[in-house]
């Protein structure tokens, strides 16, 4: 096991590129960690450079990891070396509970097995597919100077509580720095009712997926959506930024909102969340 300097990410992004869409979680991670993006975690491999298997950790030395979820995403070439580097004892801490985000449901054996040899417990948090723009000229843009795109606006630090009350998996104190961390170091977008307040919204991960998007219940049916998506994805595709987001099976309006902006999946690729506990 290695764990990577900075001049080495730089070299494991150009890697990973290679293998989009299916390496897009790790490779957010990297092109924001390379972009001086702040970040909570350590990235490691099973050798270098010709690695089969690169792990984004928990920093340990890092304070912040302990309040935000402690998770872990990996992208594997190599099914073996996946499991040799999950059963070695200094690549995980396998003594606490994490989630591993973003696994390809093709490699859900190697972990329940592991999880066995652990001793530990391992439960389905999510199911998604993954979107990535093809196709941008299916892109909303308002009208220059219109009513609504003088609307659109930023998140700041004063609408963490309301981002976090409304998100699926906030609502507690862990919800709200997460939330707060994307806020302050990462690009948002919402439309503001009248008074200024937001109404919709959508955020960026850390690992640089478009999520958390959200309309409150009486300003849905207006295309607030559609527009948010077509705002942030034309700036990230203009600046040259990944255009991906995981969207939970079950969630076929977004699911329909994306791909009929131009969003697209590798169809023998799937991805899963899954919780480990002690």
């Amino acid at each position: 096991m290695k764990v990577l300097n900075k001049d080495e990410l730089k070299v494991a992004e150009g890697v990973l590129f290679k293998h989009l869409p299916k390496s897009y979680k790790v490779y957010g991670f990297l092109y924001g960690f390379n972009r001086n993006k702040p970040n909570t975690l350590e990235v490691v491999v099973d050798s270098w450079p010709d690695f089969k298997v690169i792990i984004c950790r928990p920093d340990p030395k890092d304070k912040l990891a302990q309040q935000l979820w402690k998770k872990v995403s990996y992208y594997s070439m190599d099914a073996q070396v996946l499991q040799e580097m999950f059963t070695e004892e200094d690549v995980l801490d396998w003594s606490t509970d994490f989630t591993v985000g973003g696994l390809d449901k093709s490699n859900e054996p190697t972990l329940k097995e592991v999880s066995s040899i652990r001793q530990v417990s391992i439960t389905t948090f999510t199911s998604v597919h993954l979107l990535f723009l093809a196709d941008s000229s299916h892109l909303l843009t308002p009208t220059v100077g219109s009513e609504l795109e003088s609307r659109i606006s930023s998140l700041n630090l004063s609408h963490v509580d309301l981002v976090n009350k409304t998100w699926k998996f906030g609502g507690n104190e862990q919800g709200y720095n997460i939330i707060k961390h994307l806020i302050c170091n990462f690009p948002t977008c919402c439309i503001t009712d009248r008074q200024g307040e937001p109404v919709s919204w959508i955020l960026v991960y850390d690992y640089g997926a478009l999520g958390l998007l959200y309309t409150l219940p009486e300003h849905r049916g207006k295309g607030y959506a559609k527009v948010l998506v077509s705002t942030m994805a034309k700036r990230f595709n203009d600046e040259g930024h990944p255009v991906f987001c995981f969207i939970e099976e079950e969630n076929m309006v977004s699911y329909r909102l994306f791909k009929n902006l131009g969003f697209t999946e590798d169809p023998s690729y799937r991805a899963k969340w899954f919780n480990v506990r002690v």
